[in-house]
């Protein structure tokens, strides 16, 4: 592994503080120390250009900067707090906390089931506390893995996450350090293990001053964002040494179990070694030494297996990645829409492809990005792949931010359900989808700088040339859009609503019971000869799903075994029309229009 180096601000009680900072291109670099009065204190110069200053008077909840050649002053590109936003000084924290978490070595991957959530609209207090609060509805639910989408100190107090400008500084307004080791503290306590977003690909605009300190970015790449992070040029050692401490950070000393890596197929690095590689056996090699496994999940929409095959197979040894393909199949199915992207899928049979081959796209040609696309996946296992019907992305970059309840009908939220639930592939659920959440998921930011708040706003529109989408695209910069994008938690006091969280729950724990037999080398997917009913069986686990996407009623004769009935989604216990127990006879199934039923093999 390449250099490996401590950066920050490290407080131990019977010595002071240690200051480093990489600024190789610099000829002094000072700390100064804010208080009733500046205090300055010269860096020294080690070798690479890191810069290192003890301070026996700075201790937790000290400000603090550095100051380049005299002139500008400047956070800690590796500050862990930024109590008063992206532009002021950092802030030294105390890395003790009474953890309660000693007995807790994360859960395989396999039972993972992952509840996607973003901190400031998820609950009412829109902090780390406010998920905390929360905990017990999603432990009833089942869910067994949250995940944060970006925390990293962004502009302001409204934010995606993915404008984030100093990686290693939990943000200021969701409760800090201290609240998300809290959080993270009381997940485990409940048997849930953690997910942390973090963003290795970009880093937003406002607030960010990496430049100013030493050749974090090169132009030799374009990427969406401007020039690329510095991954494979000159000095690229000390970028990546950043980011490996950074993931590090977060895995070590917040006790988080898995990182999800943002749009990996923008970190650009064509080294012999790849920054992902090299990633993953820096997190190896922390869990050999903590005992414990770490998990890397990749998001990418290269359809490439290298991401998660093994290192000695020439791949980079993550854990697993998020599948695209799985969504897109669904989505396209139960709504109909074909433009962007989704040009690509639309037909039946992706659902049966995807099921058993995972990618759709495996080494054919796209229509939409007129080339061919991705490599064959049928024999990774199906735990490698994340999948979801809904997501942060898939429905914060609508126009308008509408989930799946606004766009299908409420009883075809529950088919869908069971495609993503009962799959073989690790689930997701988007935060309220469970409980069909009405309010959009949409963009918001909160940036001071005008001019930037056009560029979003004209960037925006631009996103959305290629879909016909209808209206006006909300006001990212608005307070009433984050305001509308908060959950309502409505199933309470809601029947059709608290009926599908129910459903829900159900096919979580059906998922349980059989997740150590679900597989894709046991599985068979087909369609009935009008393309209208998806079947699909766990051979290992004697279980089967057959879902109506029409508006008719379908009858289907499922082969070989006896079966039983588990759930019927068309059963007034989940808010369906009903049914008579006569659609069971002679070994044929009635399917309502628009359901799902869910059936066991005889013992």
């Amino acid at each position: 592994m390449g250099i490996t180096r401590e950066i920050g601000a490290h407080y131990v009680p019977e010595t002071g503080t240690t200051f480093t900072v990489w600024a190789p291109e610099a000829e002094k670099v000072d700390v100064v120390i804010h208080g009733e009065k500046k205090q300055t204190i010269a860096m020294q110069r080690e070798a690479f250009g890191y810069w290192v200053g003890l301070v026996e008077a700075a201790k937790p909840s000290t400000r603090y900067s550095f100051r380049l050649d005299k002139e500008k002053e400047l956070p800690d590109p590796a500050s862990m707090s930024q109590p008063d936003g992206v532009h002021e000084p950092s802030e030294v924290i105390d890395p003790n906390y009474s953890w309660t978490d000693q007995h807790w070595k994360n859960l395989p991957l396999e039972e993972y089931i992952v509840y996607e959530l973003h901190v400031g609209t998820f609950s009412e207090e829109g902090t780390f506390e406010g998920i905390i609060n929360k905990l017990p509805e999603l432990l009833d639910l089942g869910i067994t893995a949250i995940e944060l989408m970006p925390i990293a100190q962004f502009p302001g107090s409204r934010n995606w996450g993915y404008d984030g400008v100093y990686p290693f500084a939990a943000q200021n307004s969701y409760g800090g350090v201290e609240g998300l080791k809290k959080l993270v503290d009381a997940c485990h306590q409940a048997g849930m293990a953690v997910v942390l977003d973090v963003v290795y690909n970009h880093l937003g605009p406002e607030g960010n001053y990496l430049n100013e300190f030493g050749p974090y970015f090169t132009e030799k790449y374009n990427t969406p964002w401007g020039a690329a992070l510095n991954f494979d040029d000159a000095h690229s050692d000390h970028v990546r040494n950043f980011f490996f401490q950074n993931a590090l950070m977060w895995l070590r000393d917040f006790h988080i179990d898995a990182l999800r890596l943002d749009a990996v197929h923008a970190i650009l690095d064509t080294g012999a070694k790849h920054f992902l590689q090299e990633l993953q056996e820096h997190v190896d090699h922390l869990a050999e030494q903590q005992n414990r496994p770490f998990y890397l999940i990749a998001e990418s929409d290269l359809n490439d297996v290298r991401l998660i095959n093994p290192i000695e197979q020439g791949g980079y040894g993550l854990v697993a990645q998020w599948m695209d393909d799985y969504h897109h199949a669904i989505h396209t199915m139960v709504t109909g829409e074909t433009e962007g992207y989704y040009a690509d899928f639309g037909k039946p049979e992706h659902l049966v492809k995807t099921l058993k081959h995972s990618f759709i796209y495996n080494g054919i040609y796209s229509e939409n990005r007129k080339r061919t696309v991705g490599s064959d996946a049928t024999a990774n296992p199906a735990k490698q792949f994340v999948v979801c019907s809904q997501n942060h992305d898939q429905v914060g970059n609508r126009m308008l931010g509408e989930r799946l309840t606004q766009l299908v009908s409420f009883k075809m939220l529950k088919p869908i359900a069971a495609l993503v639930i009962l799959s073989p592939y690790t689930p997701m659920l988007f935060m309220g989808e469970e409980y069909g959440e009405e309010n959009p998921f949409q963009f918001f930011v909160s940036h001071t700088d005008k001019d930037l708040v056009e560029a979003v706003r004209k960037g925006r529109k631009e996103e959305f040339k290629t879909f016909a989408w209808q209206g006006e695209a909300p006001d990212p910069q608005s307070e009433e859009t984050f305001n509308n994008s908060k959950l309502q938690h409505n199933y309470k006091n809601s029947e059709k609503h608290y009926r599908l969280r129910e459903f829900y729950k159900s096919l979580i724990q059906l998922r349980k019971t059989i997740v150590q037999k679900l597989s894709k080398e046991h599985l068979e997917a087909t369609l009935n000869e009008d393309e209208t009913v998806l079947q699909f069986t766990h051979k290992a686990a004697g279980l089967g799903c057959m879902i109506n996407f029409s508006k008719e009623p379908q009858t289907i004769e499922p082969e070989g075994k006896e079966w039983e009935v588990v759930l019927n989604s068309a059963d007034e216990k989940w808010g369906g029309p009903g049914i008579e127990s006569s659609n069971y006879s002679s070994g044929s199934f009635a399917l309502q229009p628009e359901s799902v039923i869910i059936i066991q093999a005889n013992a």
